[in-house]
């Protein structure tokens, strides 16, 4: 049971209703974590804009999932896991590539350097050496996708805690957090 109340479209008022209709129409579901942050109408639309601005970018979906993995692995946030599992599938990751994003890689040689950074970024706090700038540059990223990853690393650590402090019921196929030897 969450410990942080999740609004219901039975119990949302009208502002919370608008924007669980919005998430409805685009997702066709909405899920439980975006119901924690609609006790803040404000959080959660602040929180929307920031995830439809950052999938605006330049990194590939696969990408953005793929950090999404490596991160809710690292930071232990089993709903985020479950979550980003089944849309990465959805994405077309594979198992063997889902497998290597949550011990921090890739089978790709260029998103494996992203999802690195992503785990550097909050390992050291964002302190990321300029050899691991570098490192994302010469696989080819630009100044801007390093940006956007830092964004989605920003992005999932949000959502990382939310599904943490909240404890809230997992509403996609339930993934566990520890990685099969």
């Amino acid at each position: 049971m969450s410990r942080i109340n999740t609004v219901t479209h039975e119990t949302a008022n009208s502002e919370q209703k608008a924007l669980f209709d919005a998430i409805q129409s685009q997702l066709g579901m909405v899920p439980n974590f975006l119901k924690v942050f609609a006790n803040s109408p404000a959080a959660l639309r602040a929180f929307l804009g920031l995830h439809g601005i950052a999938n605006e970018g330049g990194l590939e979906p696969q990408t953005r999932e793929r950090i999404a993995l490596g991160l809710a692995q690292q930071n232990s946030c089993e709903y985020c896991l479950s979550a980003h599992t089944a849309i990465g599938r959805k994405a077309g990751l594979t198992d063997a590539e889902i497998k290597a994003n949550r011990a921090g890689t890739s089978q790709d040689e260029k998103a494996a350097v992203a999802v690195r950074f992503a785990r550097s970024l909050v390992e050291n706090m964002g302190e990321v050496t300029t050899a691991e700038i570098t490192e994302a540059r010469n696989a080819g990223y630009s100044d801007g996708e390093i940006v956007e990853i830092i964004t989605h690393v920003g992005m999932n650590v949000l959502t990382n805690m939310i599904g943490k402090a909240s404890r809230v019921e997992i509403d996609f196929p339930k993934v566990a957090l520890k990685v099969a030897a």
